[in-house]
């Protein structure tokens, strides 16, 4: 383009780039495409040389869409007597006529442009359809040949979907990721988002994915990649059930106060006060003085902030006794609950409604078959697809069920140890309403546990 404009002996005073955009789509902005147009409007460019002309590598790199070619020839015919050039060579913009010739060009160009996305989808469905991975970059967990497992990642990410099924949030999964020191397939730490998007990833379990829809075969049923699976599907569905329960269903962090401490708002003060009340207010956990063996402790809030400050207990024995308990309490209930959940009964329902989407689809294709026009046809067609569409969901809550039951049937005891602290938090708030703490009387007293007095939920609550 220099050389060209060195051939004509114009001067060019100014470069607008815009790469990496496209010109196709309506959603994208060009900005110094956008600028150019303001300073065609305006006659000089932002340090005040007069524009006399434009010179574009290529037209359909400057407008793509009718709108923006009425927008550019507006600018540019706003001022006389100037020069275009293109790929093609000189062009008068002012001829009679070049508008129309202008967007029969645009219109051409377009097309190609869709036509090319077209067969980029299609090729993009086909290669899902085969099973083969279309990932642009090295999913996280898989090998630089997106089929093979990374241990160490797959194993993180298998822990993540165990410990979110089990309550974990996806902000303690960041969190952990980034003390591991994990990084993205593009170089960069793990944030909330991208973590989401990685435990969402139906790759994770094998199957395929297009703009949120499992791929399925003719006979329904999801495609299975060539990649190694890192978990089940029942795992998947359950984990994704578990994420899209938080913040309304969006998946986005519920915004709720994270608390440093186990038992922060679960204890609660037993000193009775000199009305013969009890106190009762929740109590905070803070750390210890240096000097102290235990690095935190529980207090009752000071009176300025309604509480009492009469009642204090070490953290580490408080924590230890209440974990026992509760424990021990979900041990008994899993013995007296341990039932399977039952079968999907619904799944003779599911194949009748395929049945009947591929008998409607059959009848509208087979041109003796007169009953089943296109009005037909489209009339039914949604209520079915809507109906599958229902049982799919139904089956995908049931399965997450399932998988939720079978990781409530693992060693609660071993396990334990390994839960995040919102998870235990979120365990003791299920069996307990609350633990009384009362005062152990002044002085520097040995702990005792049977000052610590729980108050179990019914199975009513």
């Amino acid at each position: 383009m220099t050389d060209a404009a060195r051939r004509f002996g114009w001067l060019v005073v100014y470069r607008y780039t815009d790469n990496d955009k496209s010109a196709s789509k309506e959603s994208v902005v060009r900005d110094d495409f956008e600028q150019l147009l303001n300073d065609l409007t305006a006659g000089t460019t932002p340090e005040g040389y007069p524009v006399h002309g434009v010179m574009a590598v290529n037209d359909d790199r400057l407008y793509r869409r009718p709108s923006d070619w009425e927008r550019y020839l507006k600018a540019f015919t706003s001022h006389e007597d100037r020069v275009y050039h293109d790929s093609n060579g000189k062009q008068d913009l002012y001829a009679e006529g070049f508008e129309i010739k202008g967007l029969v060009g645009v219109a051409v160009s377009l097309g190609e442009t869709r036509k090319k996305q077209r067969r980029s989808r299609n090729s993009h469905r086909s290669r899902a359809i085969r099973g083969q991975s279309v990932a642009a970059w090295r999913p996280f967990g898989w090998d630089d040949d997106k089929e093979t497992l990374r241990p160490q990642e797959a194993e993180a990410i298998r822990t993540a979907v165990h410990d979110v099924i089990a309550g974990a949030s996806i902000s303690e999964i960041t969190r952990r990721w980034k003390e591991a020191e994990f990084i993205t397939s593009r170089g960069n730490p793990f944030q909330y988002q991208t973590v989401k998007q990685v435990l969402m990833n139906a790759r994770l379990c094998g199957y395929r994915e297009i703009k949120g829809e499992i791929v399925r075969d003719g006979d329904d049923q999801p495609i299975v990649g060539e990649w190694e699976a890192i978990i089940t599907p029942k795992e998947w569905f359950a984990v994704t059930a578990k994420i899209r329960e938080r913040g309304g269903g969006t998946g986005m962090p519920r915004g709720g106060l994270v608390h440093k401490y186990l038992l922060t708002g679960i204890l609660r003060c037993g000193n009775v006060l000199e009305d013969g009340t009890v106190c009762n207010n929740k109590m905070i956990g803070i750390k210890a003085n240096d000097w102290l063996k235990y690095r935190h402790a529980y207090m009752c809030k000071k009176t300025v902030d309604g509480g009492c400050n009469k009642t204090y207990k070490r953290g580490d024995k408080t924590d230890e006794s209440i974990e026992r308990l509760v424990v021990a309490k979900l041990v008994r209930d899993a013995e007296s609950k341990a039932q399977d959940v039952p079968d999907w009964d619904k799944a003779d329902a599911l194949e009748r409604a395929i049945k009947s989407r591929k008998e409607l689809e059959r009848r509208w294709h087979d041109d003796e078959d007169t009953d089943i026009d296109d009005e037909a046809f489209f009339r039914n067609l949604p209520v079915l697809e809507r109906r599958i569409k229902e049982l799919r969901a139904d089956q995908a809550k049931h399965a997450a069920l399932q998988a939720e039951a079978e990781e409530a049937r693992e060693d609660i005891a071993k396990s334990w140890e390994s839960k995040t602290l919102t998870q235990k938090r979120d365990a003791i708030k299920k069996v307990l309403s609350a633990i009384v703490a009362v005062p152990g009387g002044k002085g520097n007293k040995t702990f005792d546990p049977e000052l610590l007095r729980p108050v179990w939920r019914t199975s009513g609550e």
